[in-house]
């Protein structure tokens, strides 16, 4: 695993997000990227030109290889997006749809 907490997550001050039906544990102040990272996932979306996977790459928010989809709107950027429970992310895949569903 590339990413790894040096301690782990007490379940007193942890929170959990959904991803893909996954529950994620956080920890307060985590980024989506970083808790979903912490859990073994490197695959956050796929380009709509040839598909291939991308994962965060500079983790500062110059990139946009972290893109992931957060409660139904596309292009948020999980290394600078902070978790909160209940939120469901998903992986963005395709070009970026507006609020209507069309891709723009």
């Amino acid at each position: 695993m590339p990413f790894k907490r040096l301690d782990p997550v007490a379940r007193s001050d942890a929170g959990s997000f959904l991803f893909e039906d996954r529950p994620i544990a956080f920890r307060p102040g985590e980024t989506l990227a970083g808790a979903l990272l912490a859990a073994g996932v490197t695959h956050f979306r796929e380009t709509p030109v040839s598909g291939s996977q991308r994962g965060p790459w500079c983790l500062m928010g110059v990139c946009f290889e972290c893109l992931v989809r957060v409660d139904g709107r596309d292009s948020h950027r999980a290394c600078m997006t902070t978790a909160e429970a209940g939120m469901i992310v998903e992986r963005q895949i395709g070009p970026r749809r507006d609020a209507a569903g069309y891709a723009e």
